[in-house]
């Protein structure tokens, strides 16, 4: 997160998309499929995050619960009342998989807070996996629980008949966007954010360019990225939360597509 500002002439460049470039960690500058690169390295980290808290942190269990269990307790008995209030309680036994799916998108984007980080979440590569492997889950689940009845999930028997093929239509279209919606939100949220702070992070050291303006302009400049630095803080667990809750819904839907 840190800025690159310098002064060009009078001006001031900056770049603040910057912070999203993929770029190996060793030497080379091309990417393939196998190349080892920032985003390996912050989605590895991520794992490691998510096994400390929910596996090591918890691994002493004891009557007096420590920090670390009681984090791990507090979101583990969140997630499943979401599920089981949401999804039903014949989907609770696809909360591990929604838990997964919570953790790795909540530390990926904490992480992505700490300076000189990178923001898996916000590549459209990383979040149109996670959104497709829910989209297809569910369309499996859906087929295998329901059969052919699944489909009724697009005809809406409760609207007069002769709208039901017109918003059948506008069902299966909406059915087929939910992986496109639910990718680019979190993708759109996370990388919008970051770039605002670095935006607001590239004027902080124009004091030392003109001490006239700078003195003005630089702790506004400050006080603008601790604010929006608090306020990524709770987006970063709100789209965790939005992505595990819409699969929540998407779930629900495949286990009663009955309207």
């Amino acid at each position: 997160m840190a800025s690159e500002a310098h002064s060009e002439g009078s001006g001031l460049v900056f770049h603040p998309m910057d912070q999203f470039i993929v770029q190996p960690l060793f030497a080379g500058n091309e990417v393939h499929w196998y190349t080892i690169t920032n985003v390996t390295l912050w989605m590895a980290l991520t794992v490691v995050a998510v096994l400390a808290i929910m596996v090591f942190g918890t691994s002493h269990r004891g009557i007096i619960p420590s920090r670390s269990q009681s984090i791990g307790e507090l979101v583990y008995g969140f997630i499943y009342k979401m599920v089981e209030d949401v999804a039903g309680k014949d989907a609770v036994g696809y909360f591990p998989y929604i838990m997964t799916l919570f953790m790795f998108i909540l530390c990926a984007n904490f992480l992505g807070l700490l300076p000189m980080s990178f923001t898996t979440t916000s590549h459209i590569a990383v979040t149109a996996v996670m959104a497709m492997a829910v989209f297809l889950a569910v369309t499996i689940i859906g087929f295998a629980k329901n059969g052919a009845s699944f489909l009724s999930l697009f005809w809406i028997s409760s609207a007069p008949l002769p709208l039901r093929p017109i918003l059948a239509l506008i069902e299966v279209i909406s059915y087929f966007v939910r992986p496109v919606s639910h990718s680019i939100r979190l993708a759109g949220n996370m990388m919008a954010g970051h770039a605002v702070i670095k935006v607001f992070a590239a004027f902080a050291p124009l004091v030392l360019i003109s001490t006239g303006i700078g003195l003005v302009v630089t702790p506004l400049s400050i006080l603008a990225i601790t604010a929006i630095y608090a306020l990524e803080v709770l987006v970063a667990f709100i789209q965790a939360y939005v992505f595990a809750i819409l699969t929540c819904v998407y779930l629900r839907d495949a286990l009663h597509p009955h309207h």
